[in-house]
């Protein structure tokens, strides 16, 4: 009889015992978003996607919009023509991991876009330093060659400066390099540009820890130069694959290229179409200060 008694007993507690571990779960649910999202705010997949979208997708507060990162993920993502969930899911990692332009995207969120513009259709540029992956000769013509896709579709003439202070100031520096938008190393951020103004606007900025070459392999110089040159005078960001102002990095080769046409109607858009009229300028018009190049 004791044993049974015993028996019983026992029983009542592990059933006692197994309703209050289930009263405690109901109290203590296990939330969905939890269960469902793998990445914690340790992640560091999670940490580098802050930084890159605060780099590029900075929102303004809005009462619609908190600036939150579900928020800058889904205008990434409808940027880049992705599934908009506003989670950081693999394809959109991916896409922050290629090597791209430091300048933001979509018009740099600005609430009401104005577009700026250099006042005179002849505009000077220096290189300032060059890169020792490449001999300055072929740095220079680059650049030259560069300019000249712009120029063969608008009435821009592009002069080179030797010394003293361009409108489009060229230059490679690496990590800081003193403008307070710091390079990030190899890959990542190859190059950035400043819209057309005054002191650093119109300013092109190469990284010089990327490899900077004339063919596919490594950075392209021309590549890249013709992209940021298309920032430098005044051209935001485009959501299409095909566009040059596309951000992410896409190889073109120097041979035979032409601006695609929608990259055309922008830069017209800007600064009118060339005309055999408006490519004529006379020697009155150049300054005669300093040793030039006329693109």
């Amino acid at each position: 009889m004791n044993s049974v008694a015993d028996m019983n007993m026992l029983q009542m507690k592990v059933g006692f015992l197994c309703f209050l571990l289930c009263s405690f779960a109901n109290c203590f649910p296990i939330s969905d978003q939890n269960k469902n999202d793998s990445r914690s705010a340790s992640d560091p997949d999670l940490q580098f996607a802050k930084v890159y979208l605060n780099k590029f997708y900075t929102l303004p507060q809005s009462k619609r919009s908190t600036g939150s990162i579900e928020n800058q993920l889904q205008a990434m993502q409808h940027f880049f023509g992705l599934t908009v969930t506003g989670k950081l899911n693999v394809q959109t990692l991916n896409l922050m991991h290629q090597p791209r332009c430091g300048v933001p995207d979509v018009a740099q969120y600005k609430v009401i876009h104005k577009t700026i513009t250099w006042p005179s259709n002849i505009i000077t540029y220096r290189i300032v330093n060059y890169t020792p992956d490449l001999p300055p000769a072929q740095v220079t013509q680059v650049i030259r060659n560069a300019l000249k896709v712009w120029s063969e579709v608008t009435p821009l003439d592009f002069i080179q400066l030797l010394d003293g202070t361009a409108d489009i100031m060229i230059s490679f520096g690496g990590q800081e390099h003193g403008d307070f938008f710091p390079f990030d190393g190899s890959s990542g951020i190859l190059a950035h540009a400043f819209s057309p103004g005054k002191d650093i606007g119109g300013d092109v900025h190469f990284d010089e820890d990327e490899t900077w070459t004339m063919t596919a392999d490594g950075s392209s110089l021309f590549t890249v130069a013709v992209h940021e040159l298309g920032h430098a005078l005044g051209l935001d960001h485009s959501s299409s694959p095909t566009a040059l102002m596309f951000p992410l990095y896409k190889y073109v080769s120097l041979k035979d290229y032409s601006l695609p046409a929608e990259d055309i109607l922008g830069i017209q858009q800007l600064y009118g179409k060339y005309t055999l009229q408006n490519a004529t300028i006379t020697c009155q018009q150049m300054t005669m200060s300093n040793f030039y190049f006329l693109i």
